[in-house]
């Protein structure tokens, strides 16, 4: 064990690997729906690899901590700037008074219980799950005018108070808004679900061959025509109109005349003994009954190439359009719009449902199809393992620079420190991304290690930084720490539900969404989509979750300064 102990001192960047492996390990587990969340679990084993005293470089943290608040605004940065249109004000205005409560409430608190800048910090960070304040509130501290002895003791006191208030900050909200919002919105949200999808066009998706959800399917099935079919002697556009007519949107991809196979245009005529691959979404083929059509298996008509590509939204001509007008569109013909994202959140497909510049579609179809379709939607989003890095290093070099820029206010040093800049920085380049999609490109995969091992490495450290000093602040902190979190979660997030219902007017649902959206909490919202039955309250996620990740960030900043 000493040897062990002795060789983690010696090759410190191993004690943060061992953090990161027992903290993500732990962090898989559910009590329930409760789950303590990788970033806490791997916070709780740093105190305790940390114990054993090692000494980690503070540049090691910074670097990954940069890396994770560009991604950050980098992932929101499209949706945040297209909030500023018209339609998005209302959500954005609500998002912002949502996060200057969210500041208010831990202040205040924090001023009655007598504690220091460094528990009022950490209790923001985890009564509001905002992990990234630790690390925005400790680069301040160290920006003050201060002993280094002391901005050592109260950095150390942020992550034990976010330890603290972080459980109930992010299994209370999810309970809030799923438990008890329902009964402060007006009773039954599932209904209420409902009507959404009713006012969305949700009563008619079954109509339309571009709504899907992520599990649907385009099939194909392959039909001999007889002299009876109302099929035979027909075009292909004859056909597949008469089919829409019947509330069957399927089409003709393939014809097989005798031994010769051909790929169909509007005009093929269908004959007698002819074989057709009729192909839709999976619910049109499974209710299509022939009558006089005998279904066949012709692997070779069959046996063509199906392509799933992901295209960003970026044409005039598609933007604000919904999915029923996307559908309507000639270059639409056999594709199919399987999933809708908004900063990665998954929408809900319904008729109505707008499409905005930045968003991601993944459609299915023959490969001419999708690649004609989507040269008309926006820009394709192929598979690649590369990640425009220039991009990135000049990024968070430029925001970094702007962010050490220091102003000082009566003798108080006033800064976004270069974590603020990095983050208004990845704004302001993944928003310069969705309108120059040609550039720029970091990779789903890519993005994911910047955002989760970035900011979890540096949690590790953070860890085993304060593990020493971390036990004592915990006992000196006591359970009252707890309460004062609990009590600065429920306050912004039931003002929320009453800032939503009473003064902007929001439907319920979008009421829902919105909370969870301006705290950033995604496990609430999976808890809210499971209680309503519905995906609906993604519609006020995205937007105030793009200004809540912002602000919510920059309160750390925020509220050091006005505790000093």
């Amino acid at each position: 064990m000493d040897w062990f102990v002795h060789t983690l001192k010696d090759y410190p960047e191993l004690a943060v690997f061992l953090t990161l492996s027992i903290g993500y390990f732990i962090g898989k587990f559910k009590i329930g729906t409760f789950s303590l969340g990788t970033v806490t679990s791997v916070l709780l084993v740093g105190v305790l690899v940390g114990q054993w005293d090692i000494v980690i470089s503070p540049n090691v943290k910074s670097v990954f901590f940069l890396m994770f608040l560009f991604a950050v605004g980098y992932s929101v940065g499209p949706q945040f700037f297209g909030g500023l249109k018209k339609d998005g004000l209302p959500q954005m205005l609500f998002a912002a008074i949502v996060c200057v409560l969210c500041l208010i409430c831990p202040y205040f608190i924090g001023k009655l219980m007598g504690y220091d800048m460094g528990l009022t910090a950490g209790m923001l960070a985890g009564s509001q799950t905002i992990s990234a304040v630790i690390g925005v509130a400790s680069d301040t501290i160290n920006q003050l005018n201060i002993p280094a002895d002391q901005k050592a003791a109260l950095i150390n006191k942020i992550p034990v108070a976010y330890a603290v208030t972080y459980i109930f900050g992010t299994a209370g909200s999810a309970w809030l808004l799923a438990s008890i919002g329902p009964k402060l919105l007006g009773g039954n949200l599932v209904e209420k679900a409902k009507e959404l999808e009713i006012q969305l066009g949700g009563d008619s998706i079954g109509d339309d061959p571009s709504l899907a959800s992520a599990y649907d399917r385009v099939i194909y099935n392959a039909y001999q025509i007889s002299a009876q079919s109302t099929a035979c002697n027909k075009t292909v556009a004859e056909i597949e109109e008469q089919l829409k007519n019947k509330g069957r949107y399927l089409f003709i991809q393939r014809v097989r005349k005798g031994k010769e196979i051909i790929d169909v245009t509007q005009d093929t005529l269908v004959e007698e003994n002819d074989v057709v691959a009729l192909g839709g979404r999976r619910e049109f083929m499974m209710n299509y009954v022939a009558v006089n059509e005998k279904e066949v298996l012709d692997v070779e008509l069959l046996n063509f190439p199906v392509e799933v590509l992901s295209v960003m939204i970026v044409k005039k001509e598609v933007v604000n359009k919904t999915l029923a007008e996307l559908r309507g569109e000639k270059f639409m013909h056999g594709v199919v719009v399987r999933t809708l994202k908004r900063s990665g959140i998954d929408m809900p497909i319904l008729p109505n449902t707008a499409l905005n510049k930045g968003d991601m579609v993944e459609i299915v179809g023959t490969k001419k199809e999708v690649d004609f379709a989507a040269a008309h939607i926006g820009y394709p989003d192929r598979a690649t393992n590369s990640t425009d890095m220039a991009f990135v290093g000049l990024g968070i070099v430029l925001g970094g620079l702007v962010g050490a820029l220091t102003i000082h206010v009566s003798g108080v040093p006033l800064s976004l420190s270069t974590s603020g800049g990095a983050l208004i920085s990845g704004l302001v380049f993944g928003w310069l991304r969705g309108q120059h999609p040609t550039f720029g490109r970091i990779p789903e995969p890519a993005l994911w290690v910047m955002n989760n091992v970035g900011l979890n490495i540096f949690i590790a450290v953070v860890g085993i930084t304060a593990g020493p000093s971390f036990i004592v602040g915990f006992q000196e902190a006591g359970w009252g720490l707890f309460i004062a979190g609990a009590v600065a979660t429920t306050i912004p997030m039931i003002l929320a539900l009453f800032l939503g219902r009473y003064v902007f007017k929001f439907h319920p649902i979008i009421t829902l969404g919105c909370a969870a959206g301006a705290r950033t909490t995604t496990a609430a919202l999976g808890a809210l989509q499971d209680a309503v039955k519905s995906k609906t309250p993604a519609l006020g996620y995205t937007v105030t979750y793009a200004v809540g990740n912002t602000l919510l960030i920059i309160w750390g900043v925020i509220i050091i300064l006005i505790m000093s």
